[in-house]
């Protein structure tokens, strides 16, 4: 595996690859690797000829300065996961190198999706992760792009910057890598104490029994259901739970026929903020 730290040696390198006419698979991540993510580089080879991965703990879109601090690092072992599954490419910069010494977000219009959810509890946030995934695709630039669908609000926002900005890059949605008690796998989830890791897979039970009820009931009635569960709980604190249209991100109170439906959640296990997602069928 060839590891970069500089993009204009990057960029060198990719031009001898496209030259080759090599297509390249990107998968973007913080690091502190999981088997979620070495799902999506194992899908980025299959249908690459390269597979290419950024380790980059963006600061612009952490609205909080001391989740930024604590998010986890530990590159040495995310380079020897990254070997097992045959990765190619590795770029692993630094701040000053992908943001050229000016560490600032740009400002995204992405047609409403980033109002919703994430983006009312999370203040920038998603100027962030487009100004970031914008430079990323810019240095690398991939045919296919892999993110996974735990984060299904910032993969819609990555398709709408990619349409709007006439990217040419296709990105492609991921299924949710879990542990076998049902929790979302999280670079996150290393920081749970061991009571709260015990706990966290109440978040997956709840969304599995909403979904069941969503066949019977309307979305607010399930709604105050999953609230009133999470007010019994004495370690979860819910932050958010909302039932929305996959398209436009956009809460619902009624389902209606032809129409994708998800539900979204965050969770906070003590300090730690967990989220998820479920796709609700429209019976």
């Amino acid at each position: 595996m060839k590891i970069f730290q500089s993009k204009s040696e990057l960029k060198k390198y990719i031009s001898h690859l496209k030259s080759d006419k090599k297509t390249i698979g990107f998968v973007p991540t913080m690091g502190a690797l999981h088997q979620g993510h070495l799902s999506l580089v194992k899908k980025a080879k299959d249908k690459n000829d390269v597979a290419v991965v950024s380790i980059f703990v963006n600061p612009t879109q952490f609205d909080n300065k001391e989740d930024l601090e604590k998010y986890p690092k530990t590159l040495e072992n995310d380079i020897k996961l990254l070997e097992s599954v045959n990765c190619d490419v590795l770029y692993a910069p630094t701040a000053d190198d992908v943001y050229d010494g000016n560490v600032k977000s740009e400002s995204f219009d992405f047609d409403g999706l980033e109002h919703q959810m994430e983006g009312k509890f999370r203040d920038g946030h998603f100027d962030g992760v487009g100004t970031i995934v914008k430079a990323l695709f810019e240095i690398v630039t991939p045919d296919v792009g892999y993110f996974g669908k735990k984060d299904f609000q910032q993969l819609q926002i990555i398709k709408k910057m990619v349409e709007k900005h006439n990217l040419p890059v296709k990105i492609k949605g991921m299924p949710i890598f879990r542990e076998e008690d049902g929790l979302a796998m999280s670079s996150r989830n290393t920081r749970l104490t061991k009571e709260h890791r015990e706990a966290a897979p109440f978040i997956y039970k709840t969304l599995k029994k909403a979904r069941k009820k969503f066949g019977t009931k309307n979305a607010k009635e399930v709604v105050a259901w999953v609230e009133k569960k999470f007010k019994k709980h004495p370690l979860l604190e819910l932050e958010y739970f909302t039932i929305a249209n996959e398209a436009t991100l956009q809460p619902i109170e009624n389902a209606e026929p032809n129409k994708k439906y998800r539900a979204f959640i965050a969770v906070y296990a003590g300090d730690i903020r967990l989220i998820d997602n479920i796709r609700f069928k429209n019976n």
